[in-house]
């Protein structure tokens, strides 16, 4: 058995079709045809069926596509590996991160990184939360950045960089918009702009409220960030967002309030694949933002 018959066979399974999958990989669809046939006569089962001018795996196919999956992930890491053991600083790094940490935190910890490792390449993958955790187990990325820290997964180590205030976002409008701080119940009466159930961010706003002693009452779901920020903007309701996501400045027609009690707080670190040992690139990012973050913190004390 050849590694290109499984990367052919991969390709084949993915487009379902021959001549396709050949005209991807820039080889005749005759010699993709003869060693898939070659990989099934040694593997002693048919891959594929035919399906008019398509192909669909067979239920045996199915299952040996999630081995071969598995496979071309290992030696591509292993190459991968071998590149960077010979130069370090001129590995591709793969990293996952949520829309709450794309618009300030991301781009700083990534800028400050290049200006002392220029060679180093990134693949960036905006995802949920429970995306992220599932795709650094899967090997799908190397390193994700996620807030709040997940806690007791076997499968991942997480190292927690910091902690923030969750503030309240409300319109400008709003009889309390001239409060220096605010206790969350006074919001009690409040429609709320929430995320969808299941968003980690959705689920930190309901906590706080019941904290506080209250179910919030929902007007509007946003999918994202932006759109978070908008509704509010447009009086549709008040809403709670970490620190970062508001850093810089207030969206138009809004009011940033500190809480103060309850203390609303989320941790923001990175987490990596505890049953694999990182790549020398991305050992370098690994410390790089750690050492970054603790310098930061020591500086504000």
């Amino acid at each position: 058995m050849e590694i290109r018959q499984l990367r052919y066979f991969r390709e084949v399974a993915k487009r379902e079709h021959v001549s396709e999958a050949a005209s991807h990989l820039h080889i005749a669809q005759s010699a993709i045809s003869r060693q898939i046939a070659n990989l099934e006569i040694e593997l002693g089962v048919q891959l594929f069926e035919k399906e008019g001018r398509n192909v669909r795996l067979t239920p045996v196919g199915k299952l040996f596509l999630e081995h071969t999956e598995t496979a071309l992930k290992a030696i591509d890491f292993a190459k991968s590996q071998i590149d960077e053991y010979l130069d370090p600083e001129r590995g591709t790094i793969k990293i996952g991160f949520p829309t709450s940490l794309a618009s300030h935190f991301l781009p700083t910890v990534i800028s400050a990184f290049k200006e002392r490792y220029e060679n180093v390449a990134f693949q960036l993958r905006q995802g949920s939360y429970k995306f992220l955790i599932d795709a650094v187990k899967n090997r799908e990325i190397d390193i994700a950045f996620l807030g709040p820290m997940p806690k007791n997964d076997t499968d991942i180590e997480g190292h927690t960089l910091f902690s923030e205030s969750i503030s309240a976002l409300i319109p400008a409008n709003h009889a309390l918009a001239d409060k220096k701080s605010l206790r969350l119940s006074d919001l009690r009466d409040d429609e709320f702009v929430l995320f969808p159930e299941g968003m980690v961010l959705h689920r930190i706003v309901i906590d706080a409220c019941l904290q506080a002693g209250f179910i919030p009452k929902t007007s509007t779901i946003g999918e994202d960030l932006d759109a978070i920020k908008g509704l509010v903007s447009a009086g549709m309701g008040v809403t709670l967002l970490p620190e970062s996501t508001i850093y810089d400045s207030t969206p138009p027609l809004t009011v940033k309030i500190p809480i103060v009690s309850p203390k609303v707080k989320r941790t923001v670190g990175l987490i990596i694949p505890k049953k694999r040992d990182l790549a020398p690139s991305e050992k370098v990012f690994f410390d790089f933002v750690k050492e970054y973050y603790s310098r930061l913190e020591n500086y504000q004390l």
